[in-house]
């Protein structure tokens, strides 16, 4: 008979592998692998997602002045729907809002009935336009507020009215005569092509606009 084999010397799994450890509660002053990639997953997924974001509006602002360029220079034929969503308009009013305007939004609740809202400096705003504030402006409207209006759209035959029904300013609402003062003596002066309560033509043989809470669409004459 065989003499009996010598048993086979002890091995310690004690050799460190990041924060895998073979045998139990042993130390480890490695970080651990798990948390490193969720970290670095996470950063990635942020990038990504604001490259995506910013890819997007940049796509309808393109797409948004592709289409406005198109009316302008009257390439389009006689009888021509130009749609336009509103992620392409709120892409293109916030690429071409004046010094003064951040984060313009504009949606549509119910059929000719549009809300625009954004944060004004009204200080900046009309400095942006070469205009020294008067004296009671800016006191009145010092720093960035808050702004939302609401105007209902008309227009048939080439010609459309503006008639604003709400405006707040840093959630206080203004109508009636003060309203009338900040028109006059703010947004004409301003802004003095600006329309408001009255027809005007629209110009670009554009026959209407048909302003919807899906979308805003354009038809040409």
């Amino acid at each position: 008979m065989l003499p009996p084999l010598p048993a086979p010397p002890a091995v310690a799994f004690s050799t460190l592998c990041e924060s895998f450890c073979a045998i139990p509660c042993n130390p480890s002053d490695a970080p651990g692998v798990q948390p490193t990639v969720n970290r670095r997953l996470w950063v990635i997924s942020i990038l990504f997602v604001a490259s995506s974001l910013a890819g997007a509006a940049y796509n309808d602002y393109a797409s948004a002045k592709q289409k406005l360029d198109s009316i302008e220079a009257g390439r389009l034929r006689s009888g021509t729907r130009v749609i336009l969503s509103f992620p392409e308009l709120n892409a293109w009013v916030a690429r071409e809002a004046p010094a003064g305007v951040r984060n313009p939004q504009l949606r549509v609740a119910a059929r000719d009935l549009a809300t625009g809202a954004a944060l004004i400096n009204f200080d900046k705003l009309e400095r942006s336009t070469g205009r020294q504030p008067g004296w009671l402006m800016s006191k009145l409207l010092a720093g960035e507020r808050p702004v939302t209006v609401t105007a209902r759209i008309r227009s048939s035959a080439g010609r459309a009215t503006v008639d604003i029904q709400r405006v707040e300013i840093s959630g206080l609402a203004i109508d009636g005569r003060t309203l009338d003062f900040l028109i006059q003596n703010f947004l004409i002066p301003m802004y003095p092509a600006a329309v408001v309560g009255k027809p005007f033509e629209l110009g670009h043989r554009i026959d209407r606009l048909d302003v919807s809470p899906s979308a805003v669409t354009v038809l040409l004459q």
